[in-house]
């Protein structure tokens, strides 16, 4: 049984969905997941089920979403023991193989023990791996419920944070045509994202593409300026000034320091 939260919740059987689909049961599971290994209070898990508009008798009505939540388990891999109560709420234990989310975490941070031992490529199979068990946005099919809003967001930094780190990483390695693409779709989704923009432009410079740099330089102040009224940072316009002159220091396949 495989819990998923990297993309819209979903459960996993054999290669078949089993994802829950009453609306409370669904918001039930995703918050113990996320928050797998550790107590989850009742006050918390009430605020996500309810969002605020909370009835008297939420507690009672909480004992019983977390009794059917566990004949789901049970019924569906035997689970129901990893769904336990503590004194102040309810704590779901799962391997790292058994949640998405968990083996992100043992990726992302294995990459740095890898990187220290002098093994780039191992870190960057490491990166990868961690990138690849994305679906899409974080617990897509609950945002717009207060609480899952803020663990989406948390979520989504640490998929932001292991980007940058990997696309650096192939940049070092002169992979800049390899990720040309990706970056290209990253950057519409996120169109004020000043270093994957900066990375887009180093790729493209890299690989004999300067006007399209430039444009991709260009798309990002015109956005920052018509929606903020901000200019690019220090580090960005850095690097649209090299561009600009062709500094030959460009070429050289290093891990790129933008102050972005």
């Amino acid at each position: 049984m495989q819990f998923k939260v990297l993309g819209p919740l979903e459960v996993v059987v054999a290669d078949r969905a089993v994802t829950p689909q009453p609306a409370k049961i669904r918001s039930l599971l995703a918050m113990l997941c996320v928050k797998s290994g550790t107590v989850v209070s009742r006050e918390c898990l009430i605020d996500a089920l309810w969002a605020g508009d909370t009835p008297r008798t939420a507690r009672t009505a909480l004992q019983v979403y977390v009794s059917k939540l566990r004949k789901y388990l049970d019924l569906h891999g035997g689970l129901a023991g990893r769904l336990m109560t503590k004194p102040h709420g309810y704590v779901f234990e799962l391997e790292p193989e058994q949640l998405d989310l968990r083996e992100f975490d043992i990726l992302s941070r294995w990459d740095g023990e890898a990187g220290t031992a002098g093994s780039p490529g191992e870190a960057l199979d490491s990166l990868q791996a961690a990138c690849l068990l994305w679906r899409g946005p974080a617990l897509a099919d609950l945002r717009g419920l207060p609480a899952f809003d803020k663990l989406a967001r948390q979520l989504d930094e640490k998929r932001i944070n292991v980007l940058e780190r990997r696309f650096d990483m192939q940049l070092s390695l002169g992979q800049h045509k390899r990720i040309i693409g990706e970056l290209y779709g990253l950057v519409d989704e996120y169109p004020m994202w000043e270093s994957i923009h900066a990375q887009l432009m180093i790729s493209l410079y890299r690989s004999g593409r300067v006007a399209e740099s430039l444009e991709a330089y260009r798309r990002i102040r015109n956005t920052l300026v018509l929606e903020l009224g901000l200019e690019p940072g220090d580090g960005i316009r850095g690097l649209h000034q090299s561009i600009l002159g062709r500094d030959p220091a460009l070429d050289e396949e290093r891990k790129l320091s933008l102050a972005c």
